[in-house]
C-alpha cells in the first residue's frame, strides 16, 4: 500500500527529530509527503527538508493569517525559491480565513489574488485554505478559472461549497476531522457525494490529529494519515488497498509528480 500525506507542516518547531517522523510514516505506508508553506521562512525550511528526504515535497506561499505582512518582495523571494528548487511542486497554502481574522479581509483578498497570478505564471498547482469565507473564496477563484489546478485543504464546507469547488475542477482534501465523532459528522455525510477521483487525504500535522491517535499523542504526524484512509474506506465501502491506490494516483496527478 502507498499513501500520500498531501498536506502537513513537519517544518514546525514542535517536531524535535524529523528522521523519526519520516521513519514512522514509512512504517505506516506513507510513502510521500507534501510540506505546505505558510510564510517565506517556513517555506525555505520546508524545501530544506524536502531536499533531504526522498519523496518529500514542498509548497511555498503566504498563509491568509500572514497576509498583512506580505509584499511584492516576499513574493519575488518565494518565486525564486520555486524556480530554483525542483522539489517545490505547489504554491500554498493560500486563501481566506474569516474565522480568526489575523489579517484584514482586504489584505487576504489582495495577496490571494497576487499569489494566484504568480502560481499560474509558474504553472504550479495551488493549495487553498478556506475557513468561514461564506462563498468569497469561490467567487474569487471563478475569475481565475481555468488557469490553475489545486486542492481545497481541510475541506469543511457544506454541499453547495463542495459542488462549487468540484465545478472548478479542484481536489478535496480530507483530514482527521473525518474520524472525530461530533465535529466530523457533516463531513462523513458529504464524503459519500465526493467523486473518488477528486479526493486526497492529509494530516495538517501537527494539527487535527485523528481518532484514536488524538487520545494518545500530543502532535499529529504524517503516519496518522493512514487512519484517515481507513475511515474513508469504512464510509465508502471500498477496501483500503484499492482506495489507497486511487488516492495515491489522485495525489500524484494533483502535484504532477512521479515518486520513486
Amino acid at each position: 500500500m502507498k499513501i500520500f500525506d498531501t498536506h502537513c507542516h513537519i517544518d514546525d518547531p514542535a517536531y524535535t527529530h524529523i528522521p523519526d517522523v519520516i521513519e514512522r510514516a514509512r512504517r505506516s505506508d506513507v510513502m510521500s509527503v507534501m510540506i505546505a508553506g505558510v510564510d517565506a521562512e517556513r517555506s525555505e525550511k520546508g524545501i530544506v527538508l524536502a531536499e533531504k528526504y526522498q519523496n518529500v515535497y514542498a509548497a511555498v506561499g503566504i498563509h491568509p493569517h500572514d497576509a498583512q505582512t506580505c509584499s511584492e518582495s516576499i513574493l519575488e523571494r518565494l518565486k525564486s525559491l520555486a524556480c530554483s528548487h525542483s522539489k517545490v511542486k505547489a504554491w500554498g497554502e493560500i486563501g481566506l480565513d474569516f474565522n480568526r481574522m489575523h489579517s484584514p479581509q482586504k489584505d487576504q483578498e489582495k495577496w490571494l489574488a497576487r499569489q494566484l497570478e504568480v502560481a499560474n505564471s509558474l504553472n504550479l498547482p495551488v493549495i487553498f485554505h478556506e475557513r468561514d469565507s461564506e462563498g468569497r473564496l469561490y467567487e474569487i477563484l471563478k475569475t481565475f478559472k481555468p488557469s490553475y489546478n489545486g486542492v481545497i485543504h481541510c475541506f469543511s464546507g457544506g454541499s453547495t461549497d463542495l459542488k462549487n469547488f468540484l465545478g472548478l475542477g479542484l481536489y478535496i482534501g480530507i483530514t482527521g476531522i473525518l474520524t472525530i465523532k461530533g465535529r466530523g459528522a457533516k463531513l462523513r455525510k458529504l464524503v459519500k457525494d465526493m467523486p473518488l477521483d477528486r479526493i486526497v487525504i492529509e494530516t495538517d500535522a501537527p494539527y487535527l490529529t485523528p481518532t484514536p491517535e488524538r487520545n494518545r499523542h500530543k502532535l499529529n504526524e504524517p503516519a496518522f494519515v493512514k487512519t484517515v484512509l481507513y475511515k474513508l474506506s469504512e464510509i465508502t465501502g471500498i477496501e483500503p488497498e484499492p482506495l489507497s491506490e486511487t488516492i495515491w494516483e489522485n495525489s500524484c496527478k494533483l502535484f504532477n509528480i512521479n515518486p520513486a
